[in-house]
């Protein structure tokens, strides 16, 4: 099993400094963020499979997280979405994350069987 926490380990060959093209600062590096929605997630991992440094399965739960939105290119994220078996990966403005993520800690998911 992968420590999802390696992922913040991982240098991912950008400057220390925000640049102002930072997305939540109005750049153009990426207009949208990406969302699982881990209440339909079945955790088949195929996601972190593509596109490995933007998610990654919460060893806990089973299901699949965002963990990095500049952790791959837009076109392996779109990849790794063309991939989900149950369509449980979305686009999202980046202003609406935190309310998706306060939503799904109202949730009370159990952890998937591991099969």
């Amino acid at each position: 099993m992968i420590d999802p926490s390696l992922a913040f380990e991982v240098n991912a060959d950008r400057p220390d400094q925000p640049s102002g093209r930072e997305p939540l600062l109005g750049g153009a590096l990426r207009e949208q963020a990406v969302w699982v929605d881990e209440v339909v997630c079945i955790g088949c991992r195929y996601c972190a499979h593509v596109a490995g440094n933007t998610f990654v399965v919460e060893p806990h739960l089973g299901r699949s997280r965002a963990i990095r939105q500049d952790g791959d290119s837009t076109e392996r994220i779109q990849e790794a979405i063309d991939t989900c078996p149950v369509d449980c990966i979305h686009w999202v403005a980046f202003e609406d994350l935190e309310q998706l993520k306060q939503d799904l800690i109202r949730q009370d998911l159990q952890p998937r069987p591991r099969g």
